[in-house]
């Protein structure tokens, strides 16, 4: 059987060979880590090893780490009213931007009516005016708006974003999920009050991820409570083994980030050359900062189901820019938002790229595109003849 190309790393990664060692031996131990005799030493301080990892990589301290089930947690988590950074007021309402995930667009803990949506441009990043001016009409917000888009790769302006809220008393949560190891950044230079991180999108497993929260933050309610686990953040005893993968997978993904930038970036400006020359393909958020790996895409008249099966039959992952529910396909939140009709968001194909992604499989995807496309033209000569 040929070997099938893997080029849907935004959706989730493959896992890091240090992390799979990290939990092999994880698993081996018995202790709760919890418990105060030496098994459950041994099982703390695999936590806490991760925990200092994971603080370091984002300039955070460790005591400010929770860590939790996910992202989607991590999210649900931040997303409370009440939290206050002394002396300011407590926020009361929720701001978030439209082209958010789906956690953080259900609003957490706030009730909806206290809940609004900053838009965005046709670029696909958030529209500081918009912002700005719901800032002021209103009490204390917490806002939320992600680092880097997991569809279009558009990388947010928070810094930017942060100034605003702060100025007028508010405080920012950033979903920097989609990012982490693949551009540099740190709570410090984004100014983020908190932030959600997620393993699986780094090369650790699937279940476990980080809320990080800045030093003086106070309000933060659990979601789960119980027992004192993550310093009365998060009850609960801890997922030892998926905790000691992911601080493996931060050790390991931020060791040659910038290399391996550079290098997809190259990738992905191929892909996106060989793209075009084929037929008069969109690619969306191309004027805007993008993550190097992510490209989303469509021709006038794609179905993204057709697309994605097509590709997949060549032996090529990738995926749909639109979310399913029930198994029906509904256009894109995040083309919508940036002004695409439904006709376009709904054909849009995400590729994206990761560590072990070759010229050789960039060749291949653009080669299955090339048949692809050729069926699609043949498709629509046909219908308007």
């Amino acid at each position: 059987m040929p070997q099938r190309i893997y080029l849907d790393w935004n959706a989730t990664t493959p896992l890091r060979r240090e992390a799979q060692a990290a939990m092999v031996a994880a698993w081996e131990l018995p202790g709760n880590p919890s418990s105060v005799h030496g098994e459950g030493r041994q099982a703390r301080r695999l936590v806490e090893e991760a925990r200092i990892g994971l603080a370091e990589a984002v300039g955070a301290l460790q005591r400010n780490v929770v860590f939790t089930s996910g992202g989607t947690e991590a999210n649900a988590l931040a997303l409370t009213p009440g939290l206050r950074r002394a002396p300011g007021l407590p926020v009361q309402r929720l701001l978030v931007s439209a082209i958010e995930h789906a956690s953080v667009l259900a609003g957490g803990r706030f009730p909806a009516d206290a809940v609004g949506t900053v838009g965005v441009t046709r670029s696909g990043l958030v529209d500081l005016d918009q912002l700005r001016a719901a800032l002021v009409d209103g009490p204390p917000a917490l806002v939320s708006v992600m680092l880097a888009n997991n569809e279009t790769g558009a990388v947010q302006p928070v810094a930017e974003a942060a100034e605003m809220v702060h100025d007028a008393g508010g405080l920012l949560h950033v979903d920097a999920i989609q990012a982490f190891g693949k551009i540099p950044f740190d709570m410090n230079m984004l100014n983020a009050d908190l932030m959600s991180l997620s393993a699986h999108k780094i090369g650790g497993p699937k279940g476990v991820g980080a809320l990080v929260v800045a030093e003086g933050l106070s309000g933060l309610e659990p979601l789960l409570r119980g027992g004192g686990q993550e310093l009365s953040r998060r009850a609960g005893t801890e997922n030892v083994t998926g905790i000691a993968g992911f601080g493996a997978a931060i050790r390991a993904g931020l060791e040659g980030l910038a290399g391996d930038a550079v290098r997809l970036n190259g990738l992905r400006t191929r892909l996106e050359s060989g793209l075009r020359e084929t037929v008069d393909a969109i690619v969306f958020a191309d004027d805007a900062p993008r993550l190097p790996n992510t490209t989303l895409f469509t021709v006038p008249g794609l179905k993204a189901e057709t697309a994605v099966i097509g590709f997949d039959l060549a032996g090529i992952a990738v995926s749909s820019g639109s979310a399913c529910s029930s198994g029906k396909v509904q256009p894109s939140h995040v083309l919508e938002a940036m002004g695409f009709p439904p006709e376009i968001a709904r054909g849009a194909v995400r590729l994206s790229l990761g560590w072990s992604t070759s010229g050789a499989d960039i060749d291949h995807a653009l080669e299955a595109w090339r048949k692809l496309s050729g069926t699609l033209l043949k498709d629509q000569r046909r219908n308007t003849a």
